[in-house]
């Protein structure tokens, strides 16, 4: 595996052509959908090896909810008040072929634990008004809890609201600068 050597430079996160997803499970029944809408991210590229950081803006989370998403930036979860930022930053980049597989230090509310994301590597395309970019789609997952996420509530016929695992769905175009 290795960083095919068309990606060589750096680039920069088009978050109008980005979408930043997950999912937790709800009341043992279904799965809420979200999404953050406010981030910025760059990558480089050289040699063969490759590095990428991502900032997201916690009040930006989108859950289509303006109550449970001001229960998500509050003290319960994420507390935007303290902890503004989200960050990715990558540790390993493997492509082959199609396939990506990248992991990272993920730090919510302070805490850095390392995830992995895996998906495909969607080329490289020239648009019609010059630009140079480059995309991947990749899915991954954690556990909440492992970042201090723990609130939760007990329903009557047992179990938990709120799943512990969190799934990630990352559609990332970049432009070459």
């Amino acid at each position: 595996m290795s960083i095919p050597a068309e990606l060589n430079g750096t680039w920069n996160l088009d978050p109008t052509h980005a979408t930043l997803g997950f999912a937790i499970r709800h009341a043992g029944v279904s799965k809420v959908r979200g999404q953050f809408n406010d981030f910025t991210g760059s990558a480089s590229t050289e040699n063969g090896t490759a590095s990428a950081e991502v900032e997201i803006k916690v009040v930006s989370i989108d859950t289509r909810n303006e109550g449970r998403d001001g229960h998500l930036q509050s003290g319960d979860f994420f507390d935007a008040e303290q902890f503004p930022t989200i960050t990715f930053k990558t540790t390993a980049v493997e492509i082959d072929g199609d396939d990506a597989k990248i992991t990272g230090d993920l730090t919510i509310k302070g805490v850095t634990k390392s995830i992995t994301l895996k998906g495909e590597f969607n080329g490289v395309a020239d648009d019609p008004f010059g630009a140079h970019r480059t995309g991947f789609s990749l899915t991954g997952s954690f556990n909440r809890g492992d970042f201090g996420l723990t609130w939760n509530a007990a329903l009557e016929a047992g179990g938990f609201l709120l799943g512990d695992k969190v799934k990630l769905d990352l559609e990332a175009e970049f432009v070459k600068a």
